[in-house]
């Protein structure tokens, strides 16, 4: 009787003892003796990557910058389909139970024991986010059972700290759904092309499906599999009772559908807007301010920061048209020409040891040279690698080709295309509104908006005539068209001469003509007035910042300037003569929506309203009858314009700024070296270059109603004083005055 005793004591010893030891070890887990778990703020406040998002003022994605595509979205942002399919699938109790499910926990075990297959793990929702939240490491089998454990607990904790629609949440916003799919948001935009808020019944189930095993459920690289699991998983839903049978046996027969949208920086709408906020703005401004979390700066690839920009994501894909099918125009046409061309893309009087030289610096700037330099090459042998074919990918209009090119003679090809740089400012709020940096930001990333600067030409004779009409001149006020030459120490006098040789000198003219002719002489005059330090005074104030030489040449355009500075100060006309600091960002936010930022741009009233408005007929005259008239006959543009075109010696350069009261717009476009360029003044003005991007973003921007931008003319001030404006202009063929309106130059300047 007492060994009966002993058995039965020693048999319910055994079979209670792996509980007993299961709750020991689960205490000492749960009260942390010999056992680390996360600390209770590492559970509400959990570490994830998250990306940094930019946003149009139209509320559309411009792009994210990100160390894991992941961008967080609350549970209320989720498809139901969503939340059901993950449910029916990973989970059915996961309402009932406490982040641990003792039912499937038992199935699961007997299954194991008894090798019958059970239905679904026994890993609730909650452990699974605990797994993720706090990945595994390589662990030996005692240690891998141990951590199973802390996962039981920390699932419990998890459910304490958060509700059941927040698990779900985070669940699926951490959640690696591959391709650079982190979250499901990004996996919605990425396989569908959608929020997901908006996903079919069987593109939620085939995201969901993806959680068993997102290698073996891979739908750009095994959608078989995959196309089967999704089924398996809408089938869950069915027996869960989120779906019915009748729609099942029909959403089963559909495809995957995968729209593949693999979110890449070279792609989207302001690629070179996007970089150029990363690599300058950002950097700056996380270097001033610290996350309080990590007590560090802001990271923006992993705290999840906002950018609300000004761009407007329809103006920004009409400028990206616009350049895209003007440059195709452009490009086409200079290739036919570089066909003639002994020196091609070179121009005829580029001597070799000139190109030699051109093709050795940039030799050396590529990252190809410095990799084999690093690699112990001399400069010889470089050159010798550098003069081997190989395969690469290159760009065409057509696309990318794959051909077989040594990268000396690949360098050559690339200096063949020609580059632009376009913006849009609101003159008003100096809100910028349309960025597009180059033709190709995969190929080509230097950014000709800000971050170049190229020679303006006449565009910059706008300033030049302002500081003029500033000091008390009229557009009507008449000055000789002879030869100015103005003296410099030590140096020669400098005399410019027009671009049409003598045509018209010796007669008086207005400066209104004048500007509208791209007259050298009276430029030259207007310039000896007042001399080059006030010229350079008075941009100073209109935000240019780039260095001028106090030299009477810059009367003509000689200082390089950017797009952006040139855009932003003409802006300052037609707001009105008040500089308006231009601004590409309006705030900044946290990943919980606190603002860290908001950007109010700086104004300074430059010029009063009356004298604005005189710069601002004055330029009208090079739309009206001048060198800008393409953008009435051409372009069918009949609204009130102002403008300048610009084009540099030997057609280096082509420029064009035009000015509307809603919205201000310049353009530049040449060849990354200056002697590449186009042989004839008539392709190569600014005129032919540029202006055509103009004309067409503007077509394009006042055929969309819903930009509520009008064609409404500038404002006239109430009292204009005795600024004459109503002027006429000598024409020298006929020897007669004439109306202004009835003038006609021809298309051409330098």
């Amino acid at each position: 009787m007492a060994t009966n005793s002993k058995f039965i004591k020693y048999t319910w010893l055994l079979i209670w003892s792996p509980f007993i030891i299961l709750f020991i070890l689960l205490t000492l887990i749960s009260c942390e003796i010999f056992f680390d778990l996360p600390s209770v703020e590492e559970l509400q406040n959990p570490k994830s990557n998250l990306a940094t998002v930019i946003y149009s003022c139209d509320g559309k994605t411009l792009g994210k910058y990100y160390a894991e595509n992941r961008v967080s979205v609350k549970y209320y942002d989720l498809d139901k389909d969503l939340v059901d399919a993950l449910i029916a699938t990973e989970d059915a109790r996961f309402k009932e139970h406490s982040g641990v499910d003792l039912r499937a926990l038992g199935r699961a075990v007997f299954g194991a024991l008894t090798g019958k297959s059970s239905s679904g793990g026994g890993s609730t929702l909650s452990q699974q986010l605990a797994k993720m939240m706090f990945p595994r490491q390589k662990l030996s089998k005692p240690k891998m059972m141990i951590q199973k454990l802390k996962e039981w607990v920390i699932a419990a904790r998890l459910e304490k700290n958060y509700t059941k629609d927040e698990i779900l949440s985070l669940y699926l916003n951490k959640f690696d759904f591959l391709n650079q799919a982190v979250g499901v948001k990004s996996a919605a935009q990425i396989y569908f092309n959608r929020g997901q808020d908006s996903l079919e019944i069987q593109q939620a189930a085939m995201l969901i499906g993806m959680a068993k095993n997102p290698s073996l459920f891979n739908p750009i690289k095994k959608a078989d599999t995959t196309l089967h699991r999704r089924n398996v998983v809408m089938m869950q839903m069915v027996v869960n009772g989120s779906l019915k049978k009748e729609k099942y046996d029909s959403l089963k027969k559909l495809p995957l559908g995968i729209i593949y949208h693999p979110e890449d920086h070279n792609d989207g709408l302001a690629p070179y807007f996007r970089e150029y906020l990363r690599e300058y703005f950002l950097k700056t401004w996380c270097e001033k301010h610290i996350n309080p979390e990590t007590n560090k700066p802001y990271n923006i690839y992993r705290d999840g920061l906002k950018l609300y920009t000004t761009i407007d994501s329809r103006m920004q894909q009409y400028a990206e048209e616009a350049v895209h099918e003007h440059m195709t125009e452009l490009q086409t046409q200079f290739t036919k020409e570089c066909k003639t061309k002994k020196n091609a893309p070179f121009a005829w009087n580029v001597t070799k040891e000139q190109i030699q030289n051109i093709m050795m610096s940039s030799m050396k700037r590529s990252d190809r040279y410095r990799s084999l330099k690093n690699a112990g090459l001399s400069s010889d042998q470089i050159l010798i690698e550098f003069k081997k074919p190989q395969k690469m990918v290159v760009y065409s209009l057509r696309g990318d080709i794959d051909t077989l090119m040594s990268p000396w003679d690949s360098i050559r090809y690339y200096k063949s295309f020609l580059h632009t740089g376009f913006v849009s400012i609101e003159p008003s709020t100096g809100y910028v509104k349309a960025w597009v940096g180059g033709i190709n930001h995969r190929h080509f990333k230097f950014d000709h908006v800000k971050v170049g600067r190229r020679q303006v030409g006449s565009t910059f004779k706008p300033f030049v005539y302002a500081l003029a009409i500033q000091e008390g001149y009229s557009p009507c006020y008449q000055v000789p068209n002879v030869r100015t030459c103005i003296d410099i120490p030590g140096q020669a006098p400098w005399c410019p001469d027009n671009s049409d040789g003598d045509k018209g000198t010796g007669k008086m003219v207005t400066l209104r003509y004048a500007l509208a002719g791209s007259i050298n002489y009276v430029t030259a005059w207007v310039m000896k007035q007042f001399g080059p330090d006030a010229v350079i005074t008075l941009v100073r104030r209109l935000g240019i910042t780039a260095p001028i030489d106090a030299v009477p040449s810059i009367a003509l355009g000689t200082p390089d300037i950017s797009v952006f500075e040139m855009v932003a100060a003409n802006s300052t006309f037609a707001n009105q003569g008040t500089y308006v600091q231009p601004t590409f960002i309006t705030r900044i936010e946290d990943k919980n929506g606190k603002v860290l930022e908001e950007f109010i741009p700086t104004t300074d009233e430059v010029f009063s309203e009356e004298k604005a408005y005189a710069m601002i007929q004055l330029m009208r005259g090079v739309v009206d009858r001048g060198t800008g008239s393409r953008l009435r006959g051409r372009f069918k543009l009949m609204n009130e314009i102002a403008g300048k075109t610009g084009t540099t010696q030997f057609n280096a350069d082509g420029w064009f700024i035009g000015l509307t009261p809603e919205l201000v717009a310049g353009c530049w476009t040449g060849g990354e070296e200056r002697s590449v360029h186009f042989n004839s003044t008539n392709e190569g003005q600014g005129a032919s270059m540029a202006l055509p991007i103009w004309g067409k973003f503007f077509q394009k921007v006042y055929a969309d109603r819903t930009l509520k931008i009008t064609k409404n003319g500038f404002k006239k001030p109430a009292n204009m004083g005795d600024i004459e404006l109503d002027c006429s202009a000598y024409d020298a063929q006929t020897d007669k005055e004439i109306p202004m309106e009835d003038l006609d130059f021809e298309d051409k300047e330098k």
